[in-house]
């Protein structure tokens, strides 16, 4: 393991070399200069971890040398000595940048506990800075997986609107990537430097949803022991995003609407608004004019967030982005998988994926568990995906009328059909159907057929 790197500086002969001994003992790697001028020398040759410096010494004194260090890197650790222990020159350093200051006299430990802390703050925010990066290069729209050219349209708008703090209405089928799209609005916004807050609308229990949403004061309702902070609080500066949207009750949307056009929210049990600073992104898998229609979904809400509209496409529409995404989740969860054989990827291509992109990451990280060798084979796969492929509906539609045929008619017949050939069984109808269960209820509910 490499020893962290200090720079010592001070012209005082004796003290330099005792603390060169005593961080050397400590288990540091010390270079020294006696003198601003070599120091600074010394320091373009190699930044190292941190710098400890006297403030009085001929020649450049340690405010300049704070000062020139600082114009070349802002988060190095530097530590001034002093023998002059008033608070004005104290303030001064700090003022300038240094991290902390000792006075003359002092002892090792006092030394050595400040060093400990000075690199524990730049191993952070080191972290930090790699944390970011991974972040943005993970959300980021150059790093999406894909070529098709549904994915490339919707990422092209995405990008356009990114930087606005227009709201945006993301659609789509369960599994979509409709939060990774969210993520990655946020990430390529004027907000990214703040939160991203992300709320499952259809997660959270009915009694909890407001209290999530807008907060709480205590006492507000049974269990509210202390203040709470809900998230359009937590999201101040950041984005707040809604998913399944569709799922909230017609009262909350109204104070969503409210939150949106005032920024403003009102806790629960509270008597003064509090001023929120949020970018919103919403998502459903619903169909949401429908629902505006059916008054199950506020108009005016519904054109508040659907500014801009972003469709992502289901992967069935997407196929040529099937083996891509196979071997980056092959890779993500195996790295010593090669690849995968052309029946197994055949396979892949053909299946429906009603769970679409989610459903395909949970398949390969099954196949990379249980693989046999060092490609990815049939037997690997899920049986459901080496079957058959399924009649084409050209196939099964023989004759269309001449004066035309309802589409919602047709679907419902074929809901129906589905649900007698499976014994009213929803899963296996919803396989069958090639939809996932939460969808064919959503039509099923659409449709007025009851559940059995």
């Amino acid at each position: 393991m490499k020893k962290p790197s200090i720079l010592i500086i001070d012209d005082d002969d004796s003290l330099r070399r005792v603390m060169e001994f005593s961080l050397v003992e400590a288990g540091y790697a010390v270079r020294t200069a006696s003198s601003g001028e070599d120091g600074l020398r010394l320091f373009e040759q190699e930044a190292g971890d941190a710098v400890v410096t006297d403030i009085t010494m001929p020649g450049m004194g340690g405010m300049e040398v704070l000062a020139r260090i600082r114009e070349k890197d802002e988060q190095l650790p530097v530590i001034v000595i002093t023998a002059y222990g008033t608070i004005e020159s104290a303030v001064e350093a700090m003022k300038k940048g240094a991290f902390d200051y000792i006075t003359k006299p002092f002892n090792r430990d006092e030394l050595r506990m400040t060093l400990e802390k000075a690199l524990t703050l730049r191993r952070l925010q080191r972290e930090n800075l790699e944390l970011r990066a991974a972040v943005t290069d993970r959300y980021s729209f150059a790093g999406t997986i894909g070529t098709s050219d549904r994915l490339k349209e919707v990422l092209d708008l995405a990008g356009r609107v990114a930087p606005s703090e227009a709201s945006v209405l993301i659609t789509g089928e369960s599994g979509t990537g409709k939060e990774l799209l969210a993520r990655g609005i946020h990430v390529n916004s004027t907000r990214a430097q703040g939160p991203f807050v992300a709320v499952n609308c259809a997660s959270i229990p009915e009694g909890l949803i407001e209290s999530e949403l807008f907060g709480h004061v205590k006492g507000a309702f049974t269990g509210a022991v202390r203040d709470k902070a809900g998230k359009f609080e937590l999201a101040r500066g950041g984005t707040l995003f809604l998913d399944e949207i569709g799922d909230l009750r017609v009262d909350l949307q109204a104070k969503i609407l409210r939150a949106l056009q005032e920024r403003q929210v009102d806790r629960v049990g509270g008597n003064h608004p509090l001023a929120v600073d949020v970018r919103v992104l919403a998502a459903t898998n619903k169909d949401i004019e429908r629902a505006v229609k059916e008054g199950a979904f506020r108009e005016d809400l519904y054109y508040r967030l659907n500014v801009i509209t972003l469709q992502m496409p289901p992967l069935r529409e997407r196929r040529d982005d099937i083996p891509l995404l196979a071997q980056y989740f092959l890779k993500k969860f195996n790295s010593s998988v090669v690849g995968i054989d052309p029946a197994a990827l055949s396979a892949l291509r053909a299946y429906g994926w009603p769970g679409n992109v989610r459903e395909l990451e949970n398949v390969m990280e099954r196949a990379s568990v249980l693989r046999r060798g060092e490609l990815v084979t049939l037997a690997d796969l899920p049986e459901k995906l080496g079957k058959k492929e399924k009649q084409g509906v050209e196939e099964i539609i023989l004759n269309l009328p001449e004066d035309g045929i309802s589409l919602e008619d047709l679907e419902k017949s074929l809901i129906i059909k589905a649900l007698e050939k499976h014994k009213n069984n929803q899963t296996r109808a919803a396989e069958y159907l090639g939809i996932t269960r939460p969808t064919l209820i959503y039509r099923m509910e659409k449709f007025g057929l009851k559940s059995a």
